[in-house]
C-alpha cells in the first residue's frame, strides 16, 4: 500500500516495503515523538536547486553526532514555523560541507597501497638541502637496505644473462670503468647497462660462512642463535680461523698502504674499524676510524703506544667553549654586572683532581674508623667520569692517523676482545669487507629484487617502480649505482637507505683538509666519479644519508 504524499515531496517516490521498516523497528517501541523524527526523515525533491536527499535506506543512528550540535541557520524552519517538519537531510549538509570537496573515501583493496602513498606522494618528502647540487656528499656509513622509486621500469635490471653476469664479474676483477651517456633510450636492451649493474653489486667478504649472517655484527646475536657454530667449543679451530682471519687482514692493510685498495672495514662483535687509505677523505695520511669504543679499549691502546683522537668529542668541547666565549663578550658588552659576571666566569669549576685519595681530614675529626672509605677504583672512575659517559655512544669515535695505523694493525690482531668469548659470536673472527679482491676473500653479490605496483596521487593512481638491494652496500657500491640509475631512469629517481647505525660516526670529520700533497688512487678499482666523491672531507658529521632523490639530473638529500 502506497504511502500518503507529504508536502514537499515527489508523488512518485517509493519508501521500502513496510515488511522492511517493521523488521528494522521491531526490537525499539516507537513512541508518539518518534513519528515527528520519522517523517523528518523524507527525502528532498530532485530539483536542479535542492541538495542532496537522504538515503531512505539508512537509519537515524548512522548520522554523525556532531551534526546535532551544530546551530542551524533560521531559515532552514519552514513557513509553519514549526522545526520539527524539516527535512532530516538539511542537519547533515552543515557536516557534509566541512568534508574537502570532490575527495571520495578511499575503499578497502587501497589500504594496501597505503605505504606506497607514504612513499610517492609529494607529502613523504623530507625537507631538502636549499638548492639541487651536481653531486651529493660522501658517505661513509654501510647501508644495510637501499631501495629506488621511480616512475620509469627497472626492467634492465632483471634477468640478467650468462654473459653478462660474466662479464660485469670481469669488469670487476679488471677494475675497468664504464662510460654511458647521459639518456639510455632503451635501459633493456643496453648491455653496458646490464654489465655495470652487476658490476657495482659486487663485494669481498672475509670469512665466509654461507649458513651464517656475517653483517651486521654489532647485535646480532639473536639472527645467530641456534646456527651451528663448530668451533665454539673447539680452541684449535677457532686458532686455525683467528691464523687465516689475520693473513687476510694483513693483506688487506698492504693493499691499502699501496694505495690498491681504497678503504676497508673490520666489523667484530664489539665495534667497527673503517681503514682509509691516503688521499680520501681529506686526509693526506692513512686513517683508521673506530666506533663505538670504551673507556677499556681506549686504556689498552694508550698502552700500546697507539696515539689517537676523539674528533667527534673535541668539536664538541671546542663548540661549547666558543659558545661560552660569545656569551662571556655579550655579557662583558652590556656592562650588566660585568664584575660579578666575570668573576662567576672566571672561577674554576671543581675539579675531580681535588680527591687525591687522601683522607686526613677524617683523622682531624677522629671518625676515621666509621667511614668507609671509598677504593681506589671507585676514585679513579670518579676522575674519568666525563670520559666513561661517552662510551658506546657515536662520541667516543677514535681516529688514527699515519703510522700509527700499523701499530693499530698489530694491536687487533692480539686483541682478546676483538672476539666474542660467549654467545652465539664466541670465536668467530670480525667480519672483513672490501672493494676490491684480497687474500682469502670470498666474491659476494648484494640481493637485487625489483617490484612494480600502483600508488595513489591527488589525481588517482600512477605506475611505480622499486628496486630493492639488500646486504652490506659500501660506499662506492651506492655511488656507482646512482650513476647507473642517472641515465636509465631518465634523471629522475629517489632513493630510501637504511645505515647501520653504529657505522655513522665514521662520517666524522678526520680533521681540516689537506690539499698540499694530492695522493693519487689510479689503480684501486673504483670509478673516477666515485673515486673523486670519496676524496671529499666528509660534511655529515655524525649522521648519515637517509633520503636520496635525483630529479632533472641534479640530487636533494636529507640526512
Amino acid at each position: 500500500m502506497a504511502a500518503p504524499a507529504e508536502p514537499g515531496h515527489s508523488p512518485g517516490f517509493k519508501k521500502p516495503p513496510a515488511l522492511l521498516r517493521l523488521k528494522r523497528k521491531r526490537p525499539v517501541r516507537r513512541s508518539d515523538s518518534d513519528g515527528a523524527v520519522e517523517a523528518a526523515a523524507a527525502p528532498a525533491p530532485r530539483g536542479s536547486g535542492a541538495a542532496r536527499r537522504r538515503n531512505p535506506f539508512s537509519s537515524l543512528d548512522n548520522a554523525p553526532r556532531r551534526a546535532a550540535a551544530t546551530p542551524q541557520p533560521p531559515a532552514a524552519t519552514p513557513a509553519g514555523g514549526d522545526p520539527s517538519a524539516v527535512p532530516f537531510w538539511q542537519f547533515l549538509e552543515p557536516a557534509c560541507e566541512e568534508k574537502p570537496p570532490g575527495r571520495a573515501e578511499p575503499a578497502e583493496s587501497s589500504d594496501i597501497l597505503a605505504l606506497s602513498q607514504d612513499l610517492h606522494s609529494p607529502l613523504a618528502v623530507p625537507k631538502a638541502p636549499s638548492s639541487p647540487r651536481q653531486e651529493f656528499p660522501a658517505d661513509w656509513s654501510i647501508k644495510t637496505r637501499v631501495l629506488f622509486v621511480s616512475s620509469q621500469p627497472f626492467t634492465w635490471a632483471e634477468h640478467l644473462k650468462g654473459q653478462e653476469e660474466a662479464q660485469g664479474v670481469a669488469q670487476h676483477c679488471r677494475a675497468a670503468g664504464t662510460s654511458l651517456p647521459r639518456s639510455v633510450q632503451e635501459p633493456r636492451l643496453c648491455s653496458e647497462l646490464r654489465c655495470a649493474f652487476q658490476q657495482s653489486l659486487l663485494y669481498w667478504l672475509h670469512p665466509s660462512l654461507p649458513w651464517l649472517p656475517l653483517f651486521p655484527r654489532l647485535g646480532a646475536d639473536r639472527s645467530l642463535a641456534g646456527k651451528a657454530c663448530p668451533w665454539a667449543q673447539d680452541e684449535a679451530l677457532q686458532q686455525v680461523l683467528m691464523s687465516d682471519w689475520s693473513v687476510s687482514f694483513t693483506s688487506l692493510y698492504q693493499l691499502l698502504r699501496a694505495r690498491l685498495c681504497p678503504y676497508f672495514y673490520v666489523c667484530s662483535a664489539q665495534f667497527s674499524v673503517l681503514f682509509r687509505a691516503a688521499g680520501l677523505a681529506g686526509s693526506a695520511e692513512p686513517t683508521a676510524a673506530i666506533a663505538p669504543t670504551t673507556r677499556g679499549l681506549r686504556h689498552a691502546m694508550r698502552a700500546e703506544g697507539i696515539e689517537f683522537s676523539l674528533p667527534l668529542l673535541e668539536e664538541s668541547g671546542a663548540r661549547k667553549q666558543k659558545n661560552s666565549e660569545e656569551s662571556l663578550e655579550t655579557e662583558t658588552a652590556e656592562g650588566v654586572r660585568a664584575g660579578s659576571g666575570v668573576e662567576d666566569v672566571g672561577e674554576p669549576a671543581p675539579s675531580d683532581d681535588d680527591d687525591d685519595g687522601s683522607f686526613s681530614w677524617l683523622e682531624e675529626m677522629g671518625v676515621q674508623d666509621k667511614v668507609k672509605k671509598p677504593d681506589t677504583i671507585s676514585i679513579q672512575l670518579r676522575r674519568e667520569k666525563h670520559e666513561v659517559q661517552v662510551d658506546h655512544r657515536p662520541e667516543s669515535l677514535v681516529l688514527v692517523r699515519g703510522s700509527h695505523t700499523f701499530r693499530l694493525l698489530n694491536f687487533l690482531i692480539s686483541c682478546r676482545s676483538l672476539v666474542a668469548v660467549a654467545g652465539p659470536q664466541a670465536g668467530l673472527p670480525p667480519t672483513l669487507l672490501s672493494p676490491v679482491a684480497f687474500r682469502g676473500g670470498t666474491l659476494h653479490t648484494l640481493k637485487a629484487r625489483t617490484v612494480s605496483g600502483r600508488a595513489r596521487v591527488p589525481g588517482g593512481f600512477e605506475d611505480v617502480f622499486s628496486l630493492e638491494l639488500l646486504g652490506p652496500v659500501l660506499p662506492h657500491a651506492l655511488h656507482a649505482l646512482t650513476l647507473l640509475l642517472g641515465p636509465a631512469q631518465r634523471g629522475s629517481f629517489r632513493a630510501l637507505l637504511s645505515p647501520h647505525e653504529p657505522s655513522a660516526a665514521f662520517n666524522a670529520r678526520p680533521g681540516p683538509p689537506q690539499e698540499d700533497e694530492q695522493q693519487e688512487l689510479p689503480a684501486c678499482g673504483l670509478h673516477p666519479s666515485t673515486l673523486a666523491q670519496l676524496r671529499q672531507c666528509p660534511t655529515l658529521g655524525k649522521s648519515s644519508l637517509r633520503l636520496l632523490e635525483m630529479k632533472d639530473y641534479s640530487y636533494t638529500w636529507k640526512a
